[in-house]
């Protein structure tokens, strides 16, 4: 069965504070704590490499592949939110604040901040 919104929420929240644990851990013994031990420019490698394989998924047919890539772009982008203590709240919160507007909108506005 697929999660629907609220299991994807909890597994998100989950996630959150399995990688926020992580940043403590021993970088030989996790991967994440691996990745937050290498710094910054570790983990935004690993973000642009992961963003490049879903844009090569998205070309091809096979949807599984596609849903694979996007889960370790996410993963991987939510490493960086909990190396640079931006929680999933302030994310969520940045989304509710745009439903509703206009994508044309919203790119016009930052253009005049």
């Amino acid at each position: 069965m697929t999660p629907g919104a609220s299991e994807l929420a909890e597994v998100l929240a989950a996630l959150e504070t399995v990688l926020r644990a992580r940043r403590g851990a021993d970088p030989k013994r996790s991967y994440t704590a691996g990745l937050y031990a290498a710094g910054p420019d570790a983990i935004l490698k690993k973000i642009g490499e992961e963003a490049a394989e879903v844009l090569l998924a998205a070309k091809n047919p096979d949807r599984a592949q596609l849903v694979h890539e996007l889960a370790d772009l996410w993963f991987h982008t939510l490493v960086l939110m909990a190396a640079y203590d931006v929680p999933l709240s302030a994310l969520g919160a940045e989304l509710a604040r745009r439903m509703g507007r206009s994508g044309l909108d919203e790119k016009a506005a930052r253009g005049q901040a």
